[in-house]
Formats: structure tokens, sequence, C-alpha cells
């Protein structure tokens, strides 16, 4: 198949292309940044199965001419992880990337044939709702209040209305809180994972100090990928919205300590009385977790890397693209 991913230099994106490039698969990667060169380098092996393309998602010229070049399925992923500062001084960058630049991919794939688009959605499109349930299936209501969580929403409503009206395959996934492989800071993402501050305080010889344990159904970012794989050569996905997570709670805290084990020197630890936490976790609660009995159920889907497998495999990653730029 060939298959175009929108935002596709970003750490999710590459980690998706990775998935695919493995199955077989021919990729082009869609993005105002470039690979990274290590990404560069390890793409390199796959040869003319992977295309990168410069653009920014919101020229819809640009857009329209990729698109134009004929594929199977199309994954949306580009988005701007906005923090409060930036939501407060730039909206319109956020609502135009995020959601506005949807209806123009939309057209055009839909002008080109294509068989099915995958809109990446977040588990943050639960918003306030994630703190009043035990667990979150996809019928749980949403209470969205971030404008990040808001376009989400949005996103997911706007895809659902046109392959009604169109009669097409547009699946849109809620990622819980992804890590992994490729998560880099740069100009499109506020609020790097605590995974992310922890390595990046391990690679710069600092204690990753956090204010509470930080407990999540996280999810790594390599079963992402093969979650969203899966729903490309699905056959016919019976459902229009998936959550995709573990399903399984554990600690920022522990992951960070499961890492620690891993090096020795290294400090992962909770503040002390007075002190103030180096690890964000851009919450100041812990939200429900995400039920994943959809993708068991229909495609018997199950994460594979849990807490101390995802800290030994960022490990070895980070061990191999030891000079990437991490922070």
């Amino acid at each position: 198949m060939r298959i175009l991913v929108f935002g596709g230099a970003g750490f999710v994106g590459l980690n998706i292309a990775t998935a695919l490039l493995a199955r077989g698969h021919a990729v082009t990667l869609f993005d105002r940044a470039g690979v990274p060169p290590e990404g560069r380098r390890d793409f390199a092996s796959h040869g003319d199965r992977l295309t990168v393309i410069q653009g920014d998602v919101t020229d819809s010229e640009a857009v329209e001419t990729v698109t134009a070049a004929g594929y199977d399925a199309i994954v949306l992923g580009a988005a701007i992880t906005a923090g409060p500062a930036r939501e407060a001084s730039d909206p319109e960058s956020i609502l135009r990337v995020n959601l506005l630049a949807q209806t123009p991919i939309l057209v055009a794939a839909r002008s080109s044939g294509v068989r099915r688009i995958i809109n990446l959605s977040s588990a943050a499109a639960y918003g306030a709702s994630a703190f009043r349930n035990v667990m979150l299936d996809e019928e749980a209501p949403c209470d969205p209040a971030s404008l990040y969580a808001i376009t989400k929403f949005a996103s997911e409503k706007v895809a659902a209305r046109l392959a009604c009206l169109w009669q097409c395959e547009i699946i849109s996934v809620r990622l819980s809180a992804v890590f992994g492989p490729w998560e880099r800071r740069n100009d499109v993402r506020d609020t790097p994972s605590p995974q992310a501050q922890i390595l990046a305080a391990m690679q710069d010889g600092r204690e990753a100090v956090l204010s509470r344990p930080g407990v999540r159904d996280w999810i790594y970012a390599v079963d992402v990928a093969e979650a969203v794989t899966l729903l490309i050569e699905a056959a016919k996905p019976k459902h229009q919205l998936y959550n995709i997570s573990t399903g399984v709670e554990w600690s920022a805290l522990q992951w960070g300590q499961e890492l620690a084990a891993l090096h020795p020197g290294f400090v992962c630890r909770l503040t002390d009385a007075g002190e103030v936490a180096t690890v964000d976790l851009h919450s100041p609660a812990d939200r429900a977790p995400l039920s994943v009995a959809r993708m068991a159920d229909e495609f018997g889907w199950r994460a594979r890397f849990g807490c101390a497998e995802s800290a030994a495999d960022l490990s070895r990653w980070w061990t191999e693209h030891r000079g990437g730029n991490l922070t």
C-alpha cells in the first residue's frame, strides 16, 4: 500500500513510518520539519519506499498537490500540542494547524480516491470528564477545555460528519499519553512527556525529580504505531473511533526508576519538602485510563510494552541514538 502521513516527521509520525515500512508499505512523510539526521540513517535501508516532502499542512495548494499523487491511506498527524502560554499568545496557529487544515486534506483525499483516512486524536478530548470517571470508553462524554483538546475533539466530529456525508472511511483514534523513540522538543510540541523529560535529565547528568508519582495509562509510541498500522490494513473496521492505550496504569516515577536501574548513578525520585520538581506532569491530577476493549474485541490487539519493557526498549534506542537531540 501507498500511505501518506501528514506530520510525518513528528515523533508519533516517525514511529508510524517505521511500522509501515517494516510491513512492506511505501510511505510518504509530509511535514514542515525535516526528518532528524538519525532518522535518515535509520530509514536509509528502505530505499525508494520512503519519500520525505517538506511542506506546511496549512498550505492547501501543497496539500492538494501531494495528495493527488495517489495513496491508499492517509494519516492525519500534524498538530501543535500547545501549553497555556501558546494558547494565550497564538490561538490562531493552534486552530489553523489542528483543525482548519483538516478539511482541505479530506477534500483532496476524497477527490483522489483515498480508501481510508486515520485521524490521530487524543485522550485530551475527554477533558474534564476524564477526572470524573473510573474508565473511559469511546462512548464516555467529552468535556474538553484546552485549545488542543477542543481542536482534537472537533476534528473527530468533522471527520465523522464528512465520512457520513461522503460515505467514506475516516477513522479517529484517541491516543493515550504517548512517549517513546524520536520524541524531542521542537516548535510545535510544548508538552514533552514526563518520560522524555526523565530521559533528558539522564542525558544531561541531572536527577529527575517529580512532584508526585504521575499515574496514567501511558502508551509507548511503538505500540501506537502498530495499532495504527493494524487499522490501515484491516479489511473493514466496525467503528469510526477507537481508543489506543495500554489500558493499564503505572506511574512516571516507576518508569523513571526502571530506567535508573539500567543506568547506575542516575536518580529519579519525588521532591523533598519545599523542593521544586524538574519534571512537569502537565496536569494537577491523574486522569482515568482509557478502555481498549473495542480494539481488543475486534482485532485482538493489546499493547506489547508495559512500564519495564518500554523503559528497557527506550534505553536501548537512546543508547543507539546517543547523539540525537532529545531536549
